[in-house]
């Protein structure tokens, strides 16, 4: 979504485009994921109740938030420095500078519609459930924090949840409408993207591994075959494997693969809305006339394999939330690498490398952000302006020290 929306933009300002992906368009986290357009809940992943779960993040199979329990010292630096941020202080600031690109997050996905990008983004509202009222408590505080910051968030008592989602079961007893949001099917919607810039000249070479960089007057990528081809300007927006890439260009802040797991099931009649059940950690999208299911955010290397215990953990939830839906009978059974930084921001902007650009690190966010991001970083190697939506994000920022990592 990040790559190619910052091709397209960069199209509309004139600009020659080469697309170059090592598998496929959306063969990583932009496929099967919720979809979800949702800037209310567009928030920092780090908060200050990750302290209370920590033990259960090893020991819990079912927990949501889960990672190996191994000797790496990459990702145990990555931990520290992202637990150095679950403070309520820490969410207050990343929050303020999240806070102006999730505002125009849905106007980014009109002006591709209407652009050209043969593509929908389906109203909500989204459906928000929880076994009982106290239980919202913690998802509230979040929204409170969008809304403290500038967004302009409604949410509504549902007084018959049945009614908007036939399947939820009885479990779950406290339910909200949350307005102003909006989906898509993922995996077509970024499709479309890419059909919309080879058919305005550009290429999308896939099967193609970069191996790396290079800056100055003139700008390259090496392949892993050796062989090299020069451009005015590189944007490397590889996801979960951003760092690779560009850490001999300054970019010191590191980039986790954060893996969601999703798959799909067949449900008794259509379901027209999203469905988020905080508690659960689970997002759940309507998907070419089938239901998606994801959740879980898994601390491992990208390429890991998919992890069977992972996807039984987000059916486990299930059971409890859902009836009427058989959830043995899966299809699409996905994992993906989502490109976490600690502080919760993304990386978006100039290298420290002459022409050479960055645009990635956005966490859950890639597909909510990605249109945006890519208008903006457009707007920035063309002018040499970097708009104050994706100042926040300069991807030279410093790295956050993990001295004393666990002192909240």
């Amino acid at each position: 979504m990040v790559g190619l929306a910052t091709a397209w933009h960069l199209q509309e300002r004139g600009y020659d485009v080469k697309v170059v992906d090592r598998k496929g368009v959306a063969a990583g986290s932009s496929w099967g994921n919720a979809g979800w357009l949702a800037p209310a809940k567009t928030i920092p992943l780090a908060e200050s109740g990750l302290w209370g779960q920590a033990p259960s993040l090893l020991l819990d199979p079912d927990a949501a938030l889960s990672m190996p329990f191994k000797v790496d010292v990459r990702l145990w630096s990555f931990l520290a420095q992202f637990m150095a941020h679950a403070s309520d202080s820490a969410w207050d600031k990343t929050m303020e500078k999240l806070t102006p690109i999730d505002k125009v997050a849905l106007d980014a996905f009109d002006e591709l519609e209407l652009g050209g990008v043969d593509a929908t983004s389906h109203k909500g509202p989204f459906v928000i459930g929880f076994k009982s009222e106290p239980d919202s408590r913690g998802f509230f505080k979040e929204i409170a924090g969008a809304i403290r910051y500038g967004q302009e968030v409604e949410i509504n008592r549902v007084e018959d949840p049945q009614s908007m989602v036939p399947i939820l079961s009885d479990e779950i007893q406290a339910v909200y409408r949350l307005e102003g949001q909006r989906f898509i099917e993922p995996g077509p919607y970024v499709e479309a993207i890419a059909k919309a810039v080879t058919d305005r000249g550009g290429e999308v070479v896939t099967g193609k591994t970069v191996e790396s960089v290079e800056g100055g007057a003139k700008a390259a990528v090496v392949y892993a075959d050796g062989t090299r081809e020069e451009a005015d300007k590189v944007v490397v927006a590889s996801g979960a494997w951003l760092s690779d890439l560009v850490r001999d260009h300054g970019v010191k802040v590191p980039v986790q693969a954060g893996r969601g797991y999703s798959f799909s099931v067949a449900t008794p009649e259509p379901i027209k809305h999203s469905v988020y059940l905080p508690q659960q950690r689970i997002a759940c999208t309507p998907y070419q006339g089938r239901f998606r299911i994801a959740g879980t955010m898994e601390f491992r290397d990208p390429d890991d394999p998919l992890i069977p215990r992972r996807i039984e953990s987000i059916v486990n939830n299930s059971r409890v939330a859902f009836r009427d839906v058989d959830l043995d009978d899966r299809q699409d059974e996905w994992v993906g690498s989502r490109p976490v930084t600690p502080d919760g921001l993304s990386l978006i902007g100039e290298t420290k490398s002459k022409n050479v650009f960055v645009a990635g690190g956005h966490g859950m966010w890639g597909v909510v952000l990605g249109p945006a991001t890519g208008k903006y970083l457009a707007e920035l190697i063309d002018t040499g302006v970097t708009n104050d939506v994706i100042k926040p994000m300069d991807p030279l920022r410093k790295n956050l020290t993990a001295a004393n990592p666990f002192k909240k």
